[in-house]
């Protein structure tokens, strides 16, 4: 059976929610992050960067979450575009951006001493790095109009878009305050998958 060593509200929120929505078994294994678990001797075995999450699945080991995610789409199809057309182009395009783009950009967000002694400064450049990234998302959406990220399909880049939308939640102009955003963020919200993982992360109000 598939594993997914996660922690509530960190990466592993993606994964967790595609593997919900594709509705395979799978078991989920805590990384006590507070207790820095994930740094442990035995953790660093599966992931040698000490990061959540990482999927077992039978002898695969894999971490990064978009690799993790891209991985369960091509084993469960359904959840991305036919390889070799236009469409698996901008899927890749998309995960490849949200992961190195915009989640790149967050985590100096989250943790801008890691760059620089003046964390304050660090933060706030980026936020406002992230402002027109997230202005860029909202201007796809109306673009094609559609209900999912890529359309007219969910696909396993709305569970990556969404965790990163929802990491914004703080911020002076969350994703929320974008029209498209608002709307795409809600209905993803509102899908029963979505609401299991909340409900099993005991993420807090609001959720993005």
């Amino acid at each position: 059976m598939i594993e997914l060593h996660y922690y509530p509200s960190n990466a592993s929120f993606a994964p967790h929610l595609l593997l919900e929505e594709m509705g395979i078994p799978f078991r989920l294994r805590t990384v006590d992050r507070a207790n820095h678990e994930h740094k442990s001797a035995a953790y660093l075995k599966l992931n040698p960067n000490g990061l959540i999450p990482t999927l077992v699945d039978g002898d695969l080991v894999l971490y990064e979450t978009a690799a993790i995610l891209m991985h369960l789409a091509d084993c469960h199809p359904g959840f991305a575009p036919t390889p070799g057309t236009a469409e698996r182009a901008q899927y890749y395009k998309w995960m490849v951006w949200l992961t190195n783009t915009l989640q790149a950009m967050l985590i100096h967000y989250f943790y801008p001493d890691r760059m620089a002694s003046d964390a304050a400064e660090v933060k706030a450049r980026a936020e406002a790095q992230i402002a027109p990234m997230l202005d860029q998302l909202d201007a796809e959406l109306a673009r094609h109009g559609g209900p999912w990220f890529l359309g007219e399909r969910y696909t396993a880049v709305d569970p990556l878009a969404f965790m990163l939308c929802r990491w914004t939640r703080m911020q002076t102009r969350p994703a929320k305050t974008r029209p498209a955003l608002a709307a795409y963020l809600q209905r993803v919200f509102d899908r029963p998958a979505t609401q299991r993982v909340v409900a099993t992360e005991q993420l807090p109000d609001p959720v993005f």
